[in-house]
């Protein structure tokens, strides 16, 4: 026989806040006017649903932009509420998102809670249960920190209703006895009435049925005693009675059965508000009847069920009614119709994938399909033994006992207390292992701090040594300068004037004597001559010199760097850069500069090739070094103490730096100093 029994879910019932909001002023007042009108709309469901949704669209946004308050995550908690309601499912999750945001930032626990206990219902209603439970667990541990039994009881609820449609009736029925526990004295009617029917379920499928009638019977007294529930369109008291009257049907009472059936369709309207409901009851009415040998409206009823329920496509309840009327055609020998609303029954299973119509429709099948009934009973037992294999996982037949007894509990404490301990262990394991990481890479840093200074500390020596080399030429450049001027003032130009008096006395004479001595003197002049062309060519190559110097630390730099480091170095100086007009202090602060970019590749750039040019561009010295490395954000990279001396070093040249890097793209240093320039002093 196909299982029928009736679980009703309810419209979201909205979670009880108890923070009571104030208005701070004016403008606080309109924004919770507006709000409120704009709730007011979206609650009436006398409005079509498009329009509902457009009020609640309206609320969020306001709600969205204010501060960050109580207030406003109490609105934000009311718009994902009414989403919810309204199967809204794309903004339900927009506003899901900003609830969760705002409350985790202002470490609202409740309404933390209250949004993954409407995203577990939210699952539910997407059938990802696995989805559901675990945001319902979440919610659970939240709600059990703050003690806010009311909302608890519920989340115990939406819980249980995971357990049942996963058949994990023990624990569903444990989820159920908690809601009621946190129930009591709360006034809370219909949730105590879905806890007591769900009670009555999980007892009919652990074949406990006496307990199923007595909860049953305590939802059916709900019913009776508050209006709340029984002015319901629902029909829970008709729900109600085909439930009880279910299990009488499984406790094969089949009189006591149709006496409920019969009750339950008693109500008025009851095809209109809820045929769900109607044809469910039509159908186990049908059943009974047939089972007792009362074929009054036979198979009338069934049909009757069978038509709304695929009007209303209610998939499994028309499976239901394909296999009732297949046993009853079988009953009355007809195998050409038994067989076809079998089949009907296994193919439209087979589309819905649901294990109990699948185990419904082929154990049938088997019955009536002689020619198949092995393939069909193959079949049956391998898809049960799944079934039962996946329900033994999720079972927990001790769970009722564990919450009911102090030992359990104790048990529980005991756990908890070692769970504890654990957790000490591993955080001080865990912080123990931090401080080794920490201390070691402190180790690290300053063993790179201490080389870094060892590097500054020679470099420093190298840049006293470039002052004291460049001195020291500057010096003997001196002294070759007065030797020079001695040279010409005492040898030259004493000679010259010698040679000028004898010639102008000479030219008095024209006898051969004085002719001889003229060209003596004329010898002389030529001597004189070619003691000016060495003093020249003296000049000459203590110029070439000074400017070779520069050149030739600059080579000796980039000749190390091409050796030391894997790079491709290639470099081009401007043999038309006047460096006898360059000051040492220009001089001294592009090596540096040079030196210091070197550096920053060879550290950080992961370059494969490094371009050094030495360029005179009209009156102006251009040092451009290119590298295609790694590159860095130029806009967000902060300079360092490497970068800013440089720039300081260009500033005391009057000149101007320049860095152009992108991610990936390299990077191109360029410095442009004027030749001629007042010379300044190097720091």
């Amino acid at each position: 026989m196909k299982k029928y029994f009736l679980i009703l879910l309810l419209p979201l019932v909205f979670f009880t806040n108890c923070n009571k909001t104030k208005n701070t002023g004016d403008s606080d007042k309109q924004t919770i006017d507006s709000l409120s009108d704009y709730f007011f709309y979206a609650q009436n469901k006398s409005l079509p649903k498009n329009k509902r949704i457009r009020y609640n669209n309206k609320a969020f946004l306001i709600a969205q932009k204010t501060k960050n308050s109580q207030e406003s995550r109490n609105s934000l908690i009311n718009v994902l509420e009414l989403y919810y309601d309204l199967k809204s499912n794309n903004e339900f999750k927009k506003a899901y998102k900003v609830i969760v945001e705002k409350s985790i930032e202002s470490k609202d626990t409740i309404n933390i809670a209250k949004s993954y206990n409407l995203l577990g219902n939210f699952y539910i209603d997407s059938g990802k249960n696995d989805s559901a439970y675990y945001f319902l667990l979440k919610s659970e541990k939240l709600f059990a920190k703050k003690k806010d039994s009311l909302n608890l009881g519920k989340n115990y609820i939406d819980k249980a209703f995971v357990q049942l449609y996963e058949s994990d009736y023990s624990n569903c029925e444990l989820s159920s006895i908690q809601a009621l526990n946190f129930y009591k004295n709360q006034n809370r009617r219909q949730k105590e009435y879905d806890a007591f029917n769900l009670v009555g379920i999980c007892s009919n499928e652990l074949k406990n049925y006496d307990n199923a009638i007595v909860y049953h019977k305590k939802a059916l007294d709900y019913v009776n005693r508050y209006e709340v529930i029984s002015k319901s369109k629902t029909h829970y008291r008709s729900s109600t009675l085909n439930n009880i009257g279910y299990v009488y049907l499984n406790l094969n009472n089949y009189k006591e059965a149709i006496n409920n059936f019969n009750q339950a369709l008693s109500e008025k309207n009851l095809l209109i508000d809820n045929p769900y409901v109607y044809s469910a009851i039509i159908d186990n009415l049908a059943y009974s009847k047939f089972k007792i040998g009362d074929y009054t409206n036979l198979p009338s009823l069934f049909f009757t069920s069978l038509k709304i329920r695929e009007k209303n496509g209610l998939f499994s309840g028309v499976i239901a009614n394909k296999i009732h009327l297949s046993e009853f055609y079988l009953t009355l020998k007809d195998s050409i119709n038994s067989q076809k609303f079998a089949n009907e029954a296994l193919q439209l299973a087979k589309k819905t994938k649901i294990s109990g119509d699948l185990l419904g429709s082929l154990k049938q099948l088997s019955l009536v399909d002689h020619k198949n009934a092995t393939q069909y009973s193959n079949e049956y037992i391998k898809i049960s033994d799944s079934l039962q294999l996946e329900e033994r996982k999720s079972k927990d037949k001790f769970a009722r006992i564990a919450f009911e007894t102090d030992e359990i509990i104790q048990e529980k404490d005991k756990l908890t207390e070692q769970n504890r301990t654990l957790l000490y262990f591993f955080i001080g394991t865990l912080f123990l292992g931090i401080l080794l990481f920490v201390i070691r890479t402190q180790r690290a840093k300053n063993r790179e701090l201490l080389l870094k200074q060892q590097q500054q500390k020679v470099n420093e020596e190298i840049y006293n040594l470039m002052i004291s080399q460049q001195a020291t030429i500057e010096e003997n450049r001196v002294k070759e300068k007065k030797r020079i001027a001695q040279e010409l003032h005492d040898g030259v130009l004493g000679r010259l004037f010698g040679a000028r008096l004898n010639l102008d006395s000479l030219n008095r004479f024209n006898d051969e004597d004085s002719i001889n001595s003229r060209f003596d003197y004329l010898a002389e002049l030529k001597n004189i001559e070619q003691d000016i062309r060495e003093i020249s060519h003296d000049l000459n190559r203590e110029k070439y010199v000074l400017i070779n110097n520069f050149v030739a630390i600059v080579s000796n730099l980039l000749e190390e760097q091409a050796n030391s480091f894997e790079a491709r170095l290639t470099s081009a100086l401007d043999e038309s850069i006047q460096w006898d007009k360059v000051s040492n202090a220009v001089k001294i602060n592009l090596y540096r500069i040079l030196q210091e970019s070197l550096q920053n590749i060879n550290k950080y750039a992961n370059a494969k090739h490094i371009s050094v040019e030495f360029k005179n561009d009209n009156g102006l010295i251009l040092l451009t070094i290119t590298d295609d490395g790694i590159g860095f954000d130029v806009n967000t990279k902060k300079k360092g103490i490497g970068l800013q001396n440089m720039q300081s070093r260009v500033d005391e040249c009057e000149g101007t730096f320049d860095i152009k890097s992108k991610k990936g793209k390299g990077t191109i240093t360029i410095v442009s100093i004027p030749i001629e320039k007042k010379a300044v002093e190097v720091p």
